[in-house]
């Protein structure tokens, strides 16, 4: 692939984000519920009749009183039921395969019944490429998240191919994306710290890369990278040949470090962890048994050090 052809395609892919992120900005006006009635219980109603008769869910309708869905209705007793319809904003959101009301819902902070009640739908079937209205407040977090996930992917095919197919130099941040730190940036590292040291105490098991919370030493790596929209090899010495290398005094937050761990120090790589600052590192440890935090200083480990790779 030429340079022109790579520019082009970077050039789409912008375009398409900045038309993604217009269409969510651009708020509709719908109804939703946000004000209550009230309903006396009538003798042989149920909570199910109750919801159906005010357009509602059973769902809604115990969160609106405070009740479980096997609470007792006692004749005469007033139930709280939703009323007038008020205006909230809305965006528009097109259905992708695999999608279902749950996943949409929790993705935009809202639930199943304001999403049906937003579209009057009266199953829970959506079908791809459908058109759904959905709250716009959470609509520019999304946004966010998605656009970012899709310039790491585009990082990511660049970086796949020969430096010479498309500039003589390495591309910054900004000449690729152009879209600032809110899409792309260091953040990305802590991220990958952050979510590694929830992983503090976790079980290490040979071959494991996550399954039941359990990890090997690259297992773990990998998976604190995978997590963050970054697929980088499986075995230690592979992903000691991934990203930019980079110097010892030069170390960052998020960067990976190799060791050679083995008996008689043989020369090659077969333990990884990610720096955390500080001059201390996270890894599965197999002697520890656990993932742990261990400093460089450690001679164990200070004199088996073997390099450091960048990723991003």
């Amino acid at each position: 692939m030429g340079g022109r052809a790579i520019f082009k395609l970077k050039g789409i892919l912008l375009k398409k984000l900045h038309r993604f992120l217009i269409s969510l900005a651009v708020a509709s006006m719908a109804t939703t519920y946000a004000s209550a009635a009230t309903h006396t219980i009538k003798k042989g109603e149920t909570l199910y009749a109750i919801a159906k008769a005010n357009k509602t869910t059973v769902s809604q309708l115990c969160k609106l009183n405070g009740i479980k869905k096997n609470t007792t209705l006692k004749v005469g007793k007033s139930l709280k039921v939703p009323g007038a319809p008020a205006a909230v904003a809305t965006a528009a959101y097109k259905v992708r395969s695999g999608d279902a009301l749950y996943t949409i819902a929790k993705k935009y902070g809202t639930d199943i019944g304001t999403l049906k009640s937003l579209n009057g739908l009266k199953g829970n079937t959506l079908r791809a490429g459908q058109t759904i209205k959905v709250p716009a407040a959470n609509t520019v977090k999304v946004a966010a998240k998605t656009a970012k996930k899709s310039n790491r992917k585009l990082a990511q095919t660049l970086s796949s191919l020969p430096k010479s197919t498309y500039m003589k130099k390495e591309p910054s941040k900004k000449d690729v994306f152009n879209l600032g730190d809110i899409f792309f940036g260091e953040d990305t590292n802590e991220e990958v710290v952050e979510l590694a040291k929830t992983k503090l105490g976790n079980r290490y098991v040979w071959g494991a890369t996550g399954t039941k919370g359990t990890f090997d030493c690259s297992g773990f790596t990998k998976y604190c990278y995978k997590k963050n929209g970054i697929d980088i090899p499986r075995t230690s010495i592979m992903q000691s040949k991934y990203g930019k290398f980079v110097k010892r005094s030069e170390l960052q937050k998020g960067d990976l470090i190799f060791f050679d761990t083995s008996r008689g120090r043989k020369g090659y790589v077969n333990h990884v962890g990610i720096y955390v600052g500080d001059n201390k590192f996270i890894h599965a440890s197999s002697a520890k048994k656990k993932v742990v935090i261990t400093s460089l200083d450690k001679t164990f480990y200070s004199q088996r050090y073997m390099g450091a790779r960048r990723p991003l």
